[in-house]
């Protein structure tokens, strides 16, 4: 029996290259058996699909053709972000440069738990998290899988720095995360704060402050999930700053805008915080995954310090080589930094601008169909790429009947999102290459679907 090729080494390029054009076909397969952003039927068509494609998961004999079959039933039965009528989430279609940067990363494999399993990796980590950082005023940044990793990181920073325990005082527009967070590093429940119409309210939270006992850790959000809103970060970083409260800011979303000249200034106020959540799944266009935590004080990252002496002996720490495992709470942890550093170089500050411009523009674009249609209500101008809207006259149970509607029929991906009490749906606009006439189709498909 002959040993299958490996992806690295010497060989590697060559072993992969069939294999490739092999996975690239299926792609394309799947995607046209899909025919539109979701598959049809619902999940137990879903199901059946996936099984009858694998068949016996772990046989006795491999299957060579596995690769092909897989993979074509993995894209056939996918809701595609790129896709224009897949728009449901911040979920959004990653960039081919990425992409293929992302297959180095995997074929090369390095981990980020020691020097010597990632010498360019971790040197490459460092250049571009120090830049990040200072492209929105902070220090230092690390990786991390996302906004939930990022947000559970500043609330562990903020506990230490504060010498063991901190009050959490967030929005109710805060992601959920936030508070989960407070619960898994045995935190008191949060205080939360009124946010009329989406956005945290700063009378309220001045009252908070001026009651509770300190140390307070204030959460901000730049780019609510359900509106794409914007807190109002400097009026909330000069409350932390006369209360002597600790700030975060989750730009999980909204931290994109600051590639952008014309958005950017929305984000005033971001740099005066002590830890920032950013999220390039979003928008950055990024495979998953590739969040960061930016940090004010890089020397409060010494607390996530660990010693194992495998990884990061102390003598080898002295001759120089770096210690990574102060840069994460994971041990394994690949190489996401690539595909990141990659687009960065590739297209610029300008290029991902005119991304941000783009899709801000399409939800514009979107709105005032929405708004000049006599069957809709639209909640509001958009502030980054989301808009929500409904159906007029509409119940809750009728808008939400008509999303599962598109969904099991596989005709559109629409979120939801609960705000003023009422129930809307979602498009969450992610895609730079969507054409008016698409954003058209989408609001007729909802149309056609809407109760009588």
């Amino acid at each position: 029996m002959s040993l299958p090729p490996l992806a690295s080494g010497p060989q590697g390029p060559d072993a992969l290259r069939p294999l490739l054009d092999t996975v690239l076909d299926a792609l394309r397969d799947g995607g046209r058996a899909r025919g539109g952003p979701l598959p049809a039927g619902g999940p137990e068509a879903v199901v059946e699909r996936i099984a009858d494609a694998v068949g016996d998961v772990l046989p006795d004999d491999g299957d060579p053709d596995a690769l092909r079959t897989l993979v074509t039933a993995l894209a056939e039965g996918a809701a595609d972000p790129a896709d224009p009528l897949c728009a449901a989430h911040l979920h959004c279609p990653p960039l081919a440069v990425a992409t293929a940067a992302d297959l180095a990363a995997s074929a090369l494999n390095p981990s980020l738990d020691s020097w010597d399993q990632a010498p360019a990796a971790s040197a490459l980590e460092a250049l571009v998290t120090r830049t990040l950082a200072h492209t929105i005023g902070l220090s230092d940044a690390v990786v991390t899988t996302g906004g939930t990793e990022s947000n559970q990181l500043a609330l562990l920073l903020a506990r230490e720095a504060s010498g063991g325990g901190v009050q959490l005082v967030c929005g109710a527009n805060a992601h959920h995360s936030l508070p989960r967070a407070a619960w898994l590093l045995g935190l008191p429940d949060p205080v939360v704060v009124p946010a009329p119409n989406g956005t945290l309210d700063p009378a309220a939270l001045h009252d908070a402050l001026s009651r509770l006992p300190r140390p307070l850790l204030v959460a901000a959000t730049a780019g609510t999930t359900d509106a794409g809103l914007i807190d109002p970060l400097p009026e909330i970083a000069g409350l932390c700053a006369a209360h002597g409260a600790r700030l975060h800011i989750d730009a999980a979303y909204g931290g994109g805008l600051a590639f952008s000249d014309r958005h950017r200034d929305k984000l005033a106020g971001l740099e005066r915080a002590h830890t920032v959540t950013l999220d390039l799944h979003k928008l950055g266009w990024q495979p998953v995954a590739a969040g960061l935590l930016a940090v004010a004080r890089p020397t409060e990252l010494a607390v996530l310090h660990h010693h194992a002496d495998y990884l990061n002996a102390d003598d080898d720490t002295e001759a120089g080589y770096p210690d990574l495992l102060g840069r994460s709470l994971r041990t394994t942890r690949r190489p996401d930094v690539l595909k990141i550093a990659v687009t960065l170089k590739t297209l610029g500050r300008s290029g991902l601008g005119a991304l941000v411009d783009q899709v801000c523009a399409r939800a514009r674009e979107f709105a005032a169909l929405v708004r000049e249609h006599p069957g809709f209500e639209l909640y509001d101008r958009p502030n980054m790429s989301t808009v929500l809207f409904r159906p007029t006259g509409a119940t809750d149970d009728e808008v939400a009947d008509v999303r599962r509607r598109l969904l099991h029929d596989g005709r559109a991906v629409l979120g939801r999102a609960r705000l003023d009490s009422r129930l809307w749906l979602k498009a969450t606009l992610l895609n730079p290459h969507t054409r008016p006439d698409e954003l058209a189709l989408l609001l007729k498909l909802v149309e056609g679907t809407t109760p009588r």
